[in-house]
C-alpha cells in the first residue's frame, strides 16, 4: 500500500467523522425542540457510512486491498418522536398535544466521544505515515 493510499483512507475516515460530528451537533442543538405537529418536529439525523474497496495490483500476482469510507447518506429518523399532553403549551395542537424530537442527550454525547476518538486516531495514522515518509527520505538522502 502506498503512502498516498494511507493518506486517502485516513482522510476519508476523518471526513466521515466530521459529518458524524456535524449531525450530532444538530441533534444536540435541537434536543429540546418541539412542535404542535408530528411532521414539523425536528427529526434526529444519522449518517450512513459505506465502504469503498480499492484493489491495487502491485505488479505481482497478489492484490493489496485498501478500504475508504464515504458518507452514503444522512437520514432523519422519526422513530424517536415523543408525543406529550401539554394543553397549556402555546404550540399544542387541538387535542392539547405537543411533539418532541425524542433525542437522547446521553446517547448523543457518547456518540460524539466515539466520533472524536475515531477522528483523533486517524490523525495519529496520518502523523505516523508522515514520520515514516520523512524517515525514508532521510535514508535516501545519504
Amino acid at each position: 500500500m502506498s503512502f498516498q493510499q494511507i493518506f486517502l483512507t485516513a482522510g476519508s475516515a476523518m471526513t466521515a467523522q466530521t459529518v458524524r460530528l456535524n449531525t450530532i451537533s444538530s441533534n444536540l442543538a435541537n434536543a429540546d425542540s418541539f412542535s404542535g405537529n408530528k411532521e414539523d418536529v425536528f427529526k434526529p439525523l444519522k449518517p450512513i457510512f459505506a465502504t469503498i474497496y480499492n484493489n491495487m495490483n502491485n505488479g505481482s500476482a497478489s492484490n493489496i486491498r485498501s478500504a475508504q469510507v464515504m458518507v452514503a447518506d444522512v437520514i432523519a429518523t422519526d422513530s424517536l418522536t415523543q408525543q406529550r399532553h401539554e394543553p397549556e403549551n402555546p404550540l399544542a395542537n387541538a387535542e392539547g398535544n405537543v411533539f418532541y424530537s425524542g433525542i437522547d442527550v446521553v446517547s448523543e454525547m457518547a456518540d460524539m466521544m466515539s466520533a472524536s476518538r475515531s477522528f483523533e486516531m486517524n490523525v495519529e495514522v496520518l502523523n505516523n505515515a508522515k514520520s515514516m515518509q520523512q524517515s525514508l527520505i532521510s535514508v535516501l538522502d545519504i
